[in-house]
């Protein structure tokens, strides 16, 4: 089981980074946007960096939804590969089996 604290600073940035989305994507867009004059774009480029850096999407880590385990996950399931194979041992994931040949 990992830290509490290092799960609930992960939940913190995923909240913060959804919040801040639109604002980084508006900014983001006018700094790629060529056909802006320079000097626009550097005041987005400032407002960007202004910004805190934990509302950036990429700071959120993909964590265990069982256990909290940052490293070894399936996106999809959201699972560890420790927790996916203690559930699919127990029967608890349908149509998983655990092959035995």
């Amino acid at each position: 089981m990992a830290k509490t604290s290092a799960i609930e600073k992960n939940n913190r940035r995923a909240k913060l980074a959804a919040q801040h989305a639109p604002k980084r994507a508006r900014l983001k867009a006018i700094v790629m946007d060529q056909s802006v004059s320079d000097e626009e774009r550097f005041a987005a480029t400032l407002k960007l960096t202004e910004m805190p850096r934990n509302g950036a999407k990429t700071r959120v880590r993909l964590r265990c939804e069982v256990s909290g385990r940052s490293r070894g996950n399936y996106r999809k399931l959201k699972l560890s590969r420790i927790a996916l194979r203690d559930l699919a041992s127990s029967g608890q994931i349908p149509g998983m089996v655990k092959s035995s040949w």
